[in-house]
């Protein structure tokens, strides 16, 4: 939850963990998340998750019930001329194929941002070389009979689609159509960061500005600018870091949800960018979405992944770190390999596979990357 007069980002985070850990049941004296409509208030009760030791397999265990894994750390095979950076990205595509979003460690020799594993974590192949440094957001899409990666580079400010082998099919760079973006008086230009990206059904674009200046902008499936709607601030329809962006079609009307990170909420849009309302008391820090037979996982940086079912209740929480301010500080620096098992540092990324398993990448310096096998 955000602190009274301090504003929570992720640099400030590592300063003030402890301080952010606060959270919405605090303030509202609710013990469940609760869905907050115009002239409503829901409450649900979540159910909390945390590491078990219900089998004779070696690897840690994480939840109970209907939500069982085993955690495999430190999965896929790495060439010895990768080594990771922040691990920020990863999903899924057809073929059982795994892509990993990172922003390249200092000493790797490959300058590769995506890396591809076979389901087994083979090395497929890499690529992505021009966004290093700032490899973010990571969505795929099935249009007709190919899919499409849609990627997001904060540091060069930019949104590219491209295929599963890296071939580009647009970008899109700072979005100066928007009055938002127009020149200051002073002539500078305001922040623009992209973190990532969402498709409706209809095939807008939705870009998250989380790490600039908290708009989301909408383009349409061409690539044109259509609004901008969102900005700084704390109330109904502004944002603070809207990190991670989805489009829920679990029913009628989609609705266009975004972690709202450091206002430590969900807060959900219309496709025109209306405040519909919040969702709070689920996740400190959400990054990001995605959805599998109406259940959806969400990365927490404060060290959890939560799931979430259709009426966005919490029915699982894992693999809790709860790590002291002192801790935090050194832990994500940490070398590869030294992470207390079963607990997350940073989880920043988070997908179902095909088979309900969940693959976890972290925000650390030296990456992580998880895969949580369903067992029950």
């Amino acid at each position: 939850m955000k602190v009274t007069g301090m504003r929570v980002t992720r640099r400030s985070f590592l300063a003030g963990a402890t301080a952010v850990g606060a959270t919405t049941f605090a303030a509202t004296g609710a013990r469940a998340p609760l869905l907050l409509t115009t002239g409503v208030l829901r409450s649900a009760t979540p159910l909390l998750l945390g590491a078990t030791d219900k089998t004779a397999s070696k690897l840690p265990v994480l939840g109970e019930g209907e939500h069982l894994y085993e955690a495999i750390h430190d999965w896929g095979e790495l060439p010895r001329t990768i080594r990771y950076g922040n691990t920020h990205g990863v999903c899924e595509d057809s073929q059982g194929h795994i892509y990993v979003h990172h922003t390249v460690h200092a000493t790797s020799e490959a300058l590769d941002t995506m890396v591809v594993f076979d389901e087994r974590g083979k090395f497929v192949r890499s690529w992505g070389r021009q966004f290093k440094g700032g490899a973010h957001g990571l969505m795929l899409r099935k249009e007709g009979r190919e899919e499409f990666l849609y990627l997001c580079d904060y540091q060069h400010g930019v949104v590219t689609k491209r295929t599963l082998k890296g071939e580009e099919v647009f970008t899109l760079g700072y979005p100066a159509e928007s009055d938002g973006y127009k020149p200051k008086k002073d002539g500078s230009m305001a922040a623009y960061h992209p973190t990532n990206v969402a498709i409706a059904p209809s095939g807008d674009i939705y870009v998250g500005d989380g790490y600039g200046s908290s708009y989301i902008n909408q383009y349409n499936e061409k690539g044109e600018f259509v609004r901008t709607f969102g900005g700084l601030g704390k109330d109904a329809g502004q944002l603070d870091c809207p990190h991670g962006l989805w489009v829920d079609t679990r029913s009628e009307a989609p609705a266009l949800v975004v972690a709202d990170r450091s206002n430590s909420r969900l807060q959900r849009f219309t496709l025109d960018g209306k405040h519909i309302d919040f969702i709070v008391g689920t996740t400190k820090m959400p990054c990001n979405f995605h959805e599998r037979n109406g259940e959806v996982v969400i990365p927490d940086l404060m060290s959890s992944v939560v799931v979430l079912d259709r009426k966005n209740e919490v029915v699982a929480r894992l693999g809790q770190g709860e790590y002291s301010k002192e801790e935090w500080r050194t832990v994500r620096d940490s070398a590869p390999k030294t992470f207390a098992p079963g607990r997350f540092v940073c989880p920043h990324g988070a997908c179902f596979d095909h088979l309900g398993n969940i693959f976890v990448v972290e925000w650390v310096e030296a990456g992580r990357v998880t895969k949580l096998r369903r067992v029950s």
